[in-house]
């Protein structure tokens, strides 16, 4: 993949540490706006690839968000499954040192798969500086993405895509891609919202149940037998979650979901990408030429990265919650307005934005 245009990536730092079984990237893809943005995921899958188009993702999402922050993101190859608490604080720890150069000048980290409050406070204390990260635990003065600022986001941005497309949330079917830290509050706020909720995912499959799924018996499964696959319904593979009859779907878990392979699959009417790169711009833009209306991940998703300014800049939890929903409510009522004037996509409407956004601020790019 050519991954070098004009507007970057800027810097690219790779480490590299065998006798601590490290390998992890960092890519700061625009400063334009302000220092990079973007979390630290852990998986065993992990490529560079993956990394900078997350790290371009950040860029427009922080230009959508308004923030003064440019794009980055961080990445470790490892599965946190197969090692002790101790190990990949280690990790961590190590990767955090190797970063001093740019943190917090150049980067700010924050969680993202795998990563939570804890290893935020791993690497803040490894890397001597409490700004080298946001999302850190309350008693390092942190909002930890524990609070669930990214699918309270998520869920308001659907609101919206609802509203927008004439629908009454109580008479629409909901499926969650994810039950982690996004797609469990999406569940709980879409749930109590009154919508029908009938198919939740984790790594161990889907569970549907077309007569509906109650959000705190899931969540008691998902505590005690540690799947949602153990809720009463009909259980199915993971990637089953695109092809169910809803009218709803939320992304909420791995990137790729949605290919050109298993396009043809889809069935629900609205998704909202509350994933980072559930699927790739041309996949998109087929769904947008079948008349189904993709709310696009760096627009819907950004309750997360709002949550971190709030956090840099040491205001309040409940001035975080109130931030993120007027954002991500006006950013995604613009650009759904924006799509249906000019009749493009919607990411091609938040692109547009994203992008102007930038090249305000840039001073070398050039298009």
């Amino acid at each position: 993949m050519d991954m070098f245009d004009e507007f970057g990536p800027e810097l690219i730092i790779e480490v590299y540490n065998p006798k601590a079984n490290m390998h992890g990237f960092l890519i700061i893809d625009s400063s334009a706006r302000g220092p990079g943005k973007g979390g630290i995921r852990m998986t065993p899958t992990l490529d560079k690839e993956e990394v900078f188009r997350l790290a371009r993702t950040m860029t427009w999402k922080n230009a959508m968000a308004n923030l003064p922050f440019g794009g980055a993101k961080s990445g470790i190859i490892a599965d946190p499954k197969l090692m002790s608490k101790k190990q990949k604080d280690s990790i961590i720890a190590e990767f955090s040192k190797a970063l001093k150069i740019v943190c917090p000048e150049k980067y700010v980290a924050a969680p993202d798969i795998n990563t939570a409050e804890h290893e935020m406070e791993v690497f803040a204390k490894a890397n001597g500086s409490r700004k080298s990260c946001t999302g850190k635990p309350k008693k390092m003065g942190g909002i930890p993405h524990e609070l669930g600022s990214t699918g309270f986001g998520v869920f308001h941005s659907a609101l919206v895509a609802v509203s927008y497309l004439g629908w009454n949330i109580k008479e629409k079917t909901v499926a969650v891609e994810g039950f982690g830290n996004v797609g469990s509050f999406v569940t709980k706020f879409i749930s109590e919202s009154g919508a029908k909720l009938v198919a939740v995912s984790d790594s161990k499959g889907v569970i549907y149940n077309k007569d509906g799924i109650d959000f705190k018996r899931l969540e008691s499964i998902k505590i005690k037998t540690g799947s949602v696959t153990n809720y009463p319904g009909k259980k199915l593979p993971s990637e089953e979650i695109i092809s169910l009859p809803v009218d709803i779907l939320i992304t909420a878990a791995v990137p790729d979901l949605i290919k050109i392979s298993n396009v043809h699959k889809v069935k629900a009417k609205l998704i909202v990408e509350g994933s980072n790169i559930p699927m790739k711009p041309e996949v998109e833009e087929i769904l947008y030429k079948h008349g189904v209306l993709v709310v696009p991940d760096f627009v819907a998703n950004a309750g997360g990265v709002i949550s971190s300014y709030v956090e840099y800049i040491n205001s309040s939890v409940s001035q975080m919650f109130k931030l993120v929903e007027k954002k991500v409510t006006e950013n995604t009522k613009m650009v759904l307005e924006i799509s249906k004037k000019k009749k493009i996509s919607p990411r091609e409407a938040a692109m547009q934005i994203a992008k102007e956004r930038v090249l305000k601020k840039c001073k070398i790019c050039k298009v």
